[in-house]
């Protein structure tokens, strides 16, 4: 018999919960959406992102009307986007630190799991396009952003939507400095909140039969 285990999506829900980015708001790196460890995420690098799920949103949709009511419900998909490009060199940094590694077969069997509780791969990837802005060509790229932050949790010896791990990631945003255009929003540590963003951050979904990876 299968064991439902709940694994903790780190797309879009508690991002309120603690701080983690901060926003120089300088023009120091032009043509960058934002500078994480010295390494630039450009502008045209988010607009392929950002393309790349509009792209998969017409495909979804027979007609012109669901596909504008389709932009409509993801109208912040540009700094939502760019988010999460900056919480995967976050979340990758904070989990190298901790010796914590994500394997190839750890994110097929995640993948095997969720297919099977939403039923297929098709279902899984309409329902992170619509859920949660991921092109489907990105997908097993944020299952192992899920899981590397399932594992590091685990390392913590807490859970991701505790005070712990949101501190740890706040501690690697700074050590790498994170630089985010001031177009795109800013970080409200105070308020501990993104402003211009009511985007939520952490979800919960029961993945039968998926595997805790080891």
């Amino acid at each position: 018999m299968h064991r439902r285990r709940r694994t903790a999506l780190l797309l879009s829900a508690a991002i309120a919960a603690a701080p983690l980015l901060t926003a120089c708001g300088n023009d120091a790196h032009p043509g960058a959406a934002a500078v994480v460890g010295g390494q630039r995420i450009t502008v045209a690098q988010l607009e392929t992102r950002v393309d790349e799920v509009r792209a998969a949103q017409r495909a979804a949709v027979p007609n012109e009307a669901q596909y504008a009511q389709a932009i409509a419900k993801t109208g912040t998909l540009t700094r939502d986007t760019l988010h999460n490009m900056i919480l995967d060199r976050v979340l990758q940094h904070a989990a190298k630190e901790a010796g914590v590694t994500v394997s190839r077969k750890e994110i097929q069997q995640m993948r095997s799991g969720l297919e099977q509780q939403t039923g297929g791969p098709e279902a899984l990837e309409a329902t992170w396009l619509q859920q949660y802005g991921i092109a489907p060509e990105r997908l097993d790229e944020n299952l192992r952003l899920q899981l590397e932050a399932q594992k590091l949790a685990t390392r913590l010896g807490t859970d991701t939507g505790d005070r712990v791990f949101w501190s740890t990631l706040s501690e690697a945003s700074k050590e790498l400095n994170v630089d985010l255009n001031p177009r795109y929003g800013t970080w409200d540590v105070q308020k501990s909140s993104r402003v211009d963003a009511k985007t939520p951050w952490v979800r919960e979904v029961t993945a039968t039969g998926a595997q805790e990876p080891a």
